[in-house]
């Protein structure tokens, strides 16, 4: 049986390599994170884009550094005009501000490429029910791939 397929988003790998938090919330999603990354990511085919990349490059050296490695052997899906196009799209259906726009592109990729699941901490523009369903409707009005939105807790115990 083929694996299914998950695109990590950023935060994923933020929360997986940050210093462990006071915040007891932050703390737990830490701790999530490193279990399923631990026990459940073995059970899918992985995939980040460019875009993961990009966002894991900034702040500070040593953090980028660690963030940059923990992907090294995770697959890169690449960037179409395609893409282009339907990021637009959702920063207009879900009216995502123009600092968060990224956020739209992790949304195409995953969309483009038939991913089953979009795991992400990000649960105001992406692992958000508001924007589950949005999404589920446009991308099935318009005959596209519906992929999960969900956090890594979502998808722990497979």
């Amino acid at each position: 049986m083929e694996k299914q397929k998950v695109y990590i988003e950023t935060s994923v790998i933020s929360y997986l390599t940050s210093k462990p938090s006071r915040d007891l919330i932050i703390a737990g999603h830490q701790k999530l994170t490193l279990d399923w990354w631990k026990k459940s990511k073995i059970k899918f085919d992985c995939y980040i884009s460019q875009f993961v990349l990009d966002e894991i490059a900034k702040g500070d050296r040593i953090a980028s550094s660690e963030r940059l490695s923990i992907t090294k052997n995770i697959p890169l899906l690449e960037y179409t005009e395609e893409i282009d196009k339907l990021a637009i799209q959702y920063v207009k259906l879900l009216n995502i501000p123009e600092k968060s726009r990224t956020d739209a592109f992790h949304l195409a990729i995953a969309v483009w490429f038939e991913i089953d699941y979009l795991l992400s901490w990000n649960c105001k523009h992406i692992a958000n029910a508001v924007v589950n369903y949005k999404l589920r409707e446009y991308n099935k009005t318009n005959s596209l791939f519906v992929p999960i939105l969900c956090t890594p807790t979502e998808l722990l115990e497979v």
